[in-house]
């Protein structure tokens, strides 16, 4: 017995021997991975790379740019079905344990010793808790010395953060596949929906990706992304956090997921979106735009933005399909699976409803067409094949560009297409305008481009803005990149300085041929208008605008100075410096459209200042406003207590006076004239108050029209990207190719608009005068006579006094020394401003 006694008491000293070595040694351990743990303290103020959206006007997305695509969304606005389905697949106890799942280590350790020497990966026994140590302080080593970090550490964090903070950052941080970070942004990426409009099998499927994204692939893998999916069902069902019928309802739903595109998400915008990714870039920086979660308003109108888009791409078309039918875009091997044969040529994504096709078959009377088919999620061409018919009325426009057969209609289909021929092909329509089914017109990639910009002239908004023909096939913005001759368009800031420094709408020039010696051995250049050898002779600033005559012009230019239009030029952005060269005064230098359509905006709203935005609003990712467009001071918006009868609120507007309201409104009246009887009367058609102005460049290499109404204002230019001649005679001007497209775009812009005129400024007198001489009409005289626009203190002409009559027997004199150029480039001529 006593033996017995002893023996217990040595087991028990051994056994608090072994106790207390084994606590020293857990101790040490403890100790020895603690004294490098990362600070855990740093959670509290975690701000996760979270991308910037893009929104329209309306609320609607404009784009989205990220590295990580994230959106932050806190535990409040989780539905608890999406938590559910998370602590399903992951850890259904997180609410319960204090980091560390003690009976879910011990059943990965027996695994683990079942697998030793199978290579097999361990499996892990990691909390919730602990995967947030591991994502946000820890790596991806597979190692127990980063396991036993990653449980000291979800054991501190712990008794720092509540769970649902834990939680949060769980959520917002995992990696869900397809580039989606958090469950905010794979609810997007995967099925286009907000977190709250997922259903119990999407929930369920997301839930199932945290542990491995690649694998469950829902295209590449989805049998194993259903096997999984449905695991995370069944644990929903069996903790009781769903019924038995939703589980079974949830089960046979197929896993259907939606390719959501990393650009421009509204039709048309691309080129917009990406001005505003720049503009954001160069504001901010790479680091702000990628990660730092603005939330960006900007200026566009959707609904004007694809009226634009439709125009301008009907514009440029329509020209290009004039100069004949240049070939298929490329020849294959149409026998066999077409399908996977095409898809390998790339097309444009961003000319819906335009799709791309090859010729199967050819007749006398039609060409059967196989469709490019769509890529799947996974990048695999889907199996489906469609076919179409392109009649003889889809290529009666198709007149071979060279050949035989230039210039000549088509009577057979087999005449411009052939088996192999990829091509563009769209709906035919009947000529009631409905789709005939079955049945598509050919088309081709315009070689042609040009840019438009609309804006709010008050503002300085950009409501719209079309770069070319398609983003796709081109980034470069030619609505803020491409500078170009604004031509004849230039002329009104011209007229606006002669205006406003004491010329009347009335005042007389002589048309009539001029030499103007260059000096320094440069030649002589004659300035000629577009119909040349036809001169009118003596003629009024109105009807010289309104013919735009180019000789009137340059005197008009020689009278007030050439330093005097450059001040002006620069008082309305179209050009920094302008060179004293007569020349540039009918346009022969280089401008965008939006610095145009901003010039224009300037005369639209009286004269004030306006900056070119496509940004309304910006907010930081804590919905703090960081930048915002308008400047204007609102006294009296703010009223504390309520409406107490105080006074109406006003807007102060400090901008600056860049040209006087009377001279604006004058120039105006001048630019209506020339839509309602000069070189834009095409525009008239849209039976609204618009002023304007055409413009075509030397050898018509780039046409024009810029105008606006009341609310509106437009700037519109066709050329090619690299420039040569758009033709010959008229049908190459700004009137016959630019202006109608800005008809066609403010018909739509305006169809719900008032016709409302342009506002007649204080101080400004109205006096009918005879239109061809500009002089005050007599008593009861009618015919011929208009109401002319007249600052206080001047009036309509007594006598008729001709502005350039020095210069009427074709001489000319030299221009002032400060006008001379040191060589003839751009005084060659024609140059600049023809029509």
């Amino acid at each position: 017995m006593r033996l017995l006694v002893r023996f217990m008491g040595f087991l028990f000293a051994a056994g608090t021997v072994v106790f207390l070595v084994g606590v020293g040694a857990a101790a040490g351990l403890i100790w020895h991975f603690s004294k490098d743990l990362p600070d855990y303290s740093q959670l509290q103020d975690y701000e996760p790379p979270v991308m910037t959206r893009v929104h329209a006007v309306d609320g609607s997305l404009l784009g989205e740019y990220a590295k990580e695509r994230r959106l932050y969304l806190p535990i409040q606005a989780v539905p608890k079905l999406v938590i559910n389905a998370f602590l399903a697949a992951e850890d259904k106890n997180f609410y319960e344990h204090g980091g560390i799942d003690y009976t879910g280590m011990a059943r990965a350790g027996v695994l683990y010793l079942q697998n030793f020497g199978s290579n097999r990966r361990p499996q892990g026994a990691s909390t919730i808790t602990q995967q947030v140590a591991k994502n946000f302080l820890l790596t991806n080593e597979v190692s127990f010395s980063r396991k036993i970090k990653e449980a000291l550490l979800a054991m501190r964090i712990e008794k720092t953060y509540s769970k649902d903070k834990i939680l949060e950052l769980y959520l917002n941080e995992i990696y869900l596949g397809l580039g989606a970070y958090g469950i905010a942004a794979a609810s997007l990426v995967y099925f286009d929906k907000s977190v709250n409009e997922l259903t119990v099998a999407e929930a369920s499927y997301l839930a199932a990706l945290p542990k491995m994204p690649a694998t469950l692939h829902p295209v590449r893998n989805r049998d194993r992304a259903i096997e999984r999916r449905n695991y995370v069902i069944d644990r929903l069902q069996e903790n009781g956090w769903i019924k038995q019928a939703d589980a079974d309802k949830a089960r046979k739903e197929p896993l259907v997921v939606t390719n959501r595109s990393n650009g421009a998400h509204t039709f048309a915008g691309e080129y917009f979106a990406e001005e505003v990714r720049r503009d954001i870039f160069e504001r901010y920086g790479e680091k702000k735009l990628y990660e730092g979660g603005l939330s960006v308003r900007t200026t566009l109108d959707p609904k004007i933005q694809v009226m634009a888009r439709k125009t301008m791409v009907a514009g440029l078309v329509n020209y290009d399909e004039q100069q004949g039918y240049r070939g298929a875009i490329s020849k294959l091997d149409s026998s066999g699976d077409w399908g996977v044969k095409l898809a390998e040529i790339k097309s444009l994504s961003d000319i819906s409803p335009w799709r791309m096709a090859v010729v199967l078959e050819t007749s006398d009377q039609s060409a059967r067409i196989g469709f490019q088919p769509n890529r799947e999620l996974g990048g695999a061409v889907s199996k489906q094949r469609e076919t179409g018919l392109v009649t003889l009325d889809g290529v009666r426009w198709a007149r071979a560009a060279q050949g035989n057969l230039k210039g000549k209609t088509p009577t057979s289909v087999a005449q411009v297409l052939q088996p192999g021929d990829v091509i563009y092909a769209d709906p035919l329509y009947s000529k009631e305008g409905q789709p005939v089914e079955g049945q598509y017109r050919l088309r081709q990639i315009p070689e042609v481009s040009g840019a438009m910009v609309v804006m709010d002239p008050w503002t300085g908004r950009v409501l719209a803005m079309v770069g070319g023909f398609s983003f796709d096939q081109s980034q470069f913005n030619r609505a803020t990149q491409a500078y170009r001759q604004p031509g004849s368009s230039f002329k009104p800031i011209v007229y606006s300085a002669a205006l406003d420094n004491g010329y009347t709408p009335s005042t007389v020039v002589l048309d009539a041929p001029i030499e103007i010696d260059q000096g320094q051995g440069a030649g002589v250049w004659r300035p000629e208008n577009f119909s040349a050898n036809k001169y009118q002779g003596p003629v009024t600033l109105r009807n010289a605008l309104r013919q735009s005559l180019n000789t009137v012009t340059v005197r008009l230019a020689q009278d007030i100075g050439m330093p005097l239009i450059g001040e002006y030029a620069r008082r309305f952005g179209v050009y920094d410096e302008l060179p004293n060269y007569l020349s540039y005064a009918l346009g022969a230098g280089e401008t965008t459209a939006m610095r145009m359509v901003t010039a224009y905006s300037m005369i639209a709203n009286g004269g004030r200042r306006v900056k070119p935005t496509l940004i309304d609003r910006i907010q930081d990712r804590y919905g703090h406003t960081i930048f915002k467009h308008d400047q204007r001071e609102c006294r009296g918006c703010d009223a504390p207590g309520g409406w107490k009868n105080q006074p109406e609120p006003q807007l102060i507007d400090r901008r600056e006076q860049v040209l006087d309201s009377m001279t604006a409104y004058q120039i105006t009246e001048l630019m209506e004239g020339v839509v309602q009887a000069g070189t834009a009367t095409v525009v008239r058609e849209v039976g609204k108050p618009i002023a304007g102005k055409t413009g075509t460049t030397n050898e018509a290499k780039d046409a024009w029209f810029v105008g606006f109404s009341p609310d509106v204002a437009v700037a519109i230019y066709m050329g090619y990207d690299k420039p040569r001649p758009l033709g010959r005679g008229n049908a190459a001007t700004g009137g016959h190719l630019a202006a109608p497209i800005a008809r066609d775009f403010l018909k739509l812009a305006l169809a719900d608009k008032p016709a409302v005129p342009f506002k007649v400024p204080a101080g400004i007198k109205l006096i009918r005068v005879v239109s061809k001489t500009g002089m005050r009409a007599g008593p009861g005289e009618t015919g011929g006579t208009i109401l002319e626009a007249f600052k206080p203190g001047t009036a309509p002409p007594d006598n008729y006094s001709v502005i350039g009559v020095a210069d009427a027997d074709g001489r000319g004199g030299a221009p002032p020394p400060q006008q001379a150029p040191d060589s003839g480039f751009f005084m060659r001529p024609g140059t600049g401003g023809l029509y």
